[in-house]
């Protein structure tokens, strides 16, 4: 009888947790989706995450120094800018690039607060890898 009602209990222990466990990993799993669209469609004109192009590469991004990528030519502004990329300084810099760091040579912005979030923690996510 108690096997029964323990094979019942691991039942329903798994059964539980296999009802909880999407619901955590889902937003997840479709937040790097969703990220990686957006950063696809708003971002890879002028980047990518592995080589220069008209800007720097951005794999790594998150927590590096500002011009720190010794293979592209930025600004004397952002050069200069003592920044270290974090989801504030990102998020200030894709709302308004020259308004944070005036003369940079970066002239796109993200205007839509959650589009930012969203490719800001893709790019955490990235550089994490």
């Amino acid at each position: 009888m108690r096997r029964h009602s323990a094979a019942v209990l691991v039942a329903l222990g798994s059964a539980l947790l296999m009802t909880c466990v999407p619901s955590v990993v889902q937003p997840l799993v479709a937040g790097n989706s969703q990220g990686k669209e957006l950063f696809e469609k708003r971002c890879t004109g002028c980047h990518s995450l592995d080589n220069d192009k008209m800007g720097p590469r951005l794999r790594g991004v998150f927590g590096r120094a500002a011009a720190a990528v010794p293979s592209f030519p930025y600004s004397e502004s952002l050069r200069k800018a003592g920044v270290t990329w974090d989801s504030s300084s990102l998020d200030k810099w894709l709302t308004d690039p020259d308004g944070f760091i005036p003369d940079s040579d970066m002239a796109f912005r993200v205007t839509n607060k959650e589009e930012r979030a969203t490719i800001i923690e893709y790019l955490k996510d990235v550089s994490a890898k």
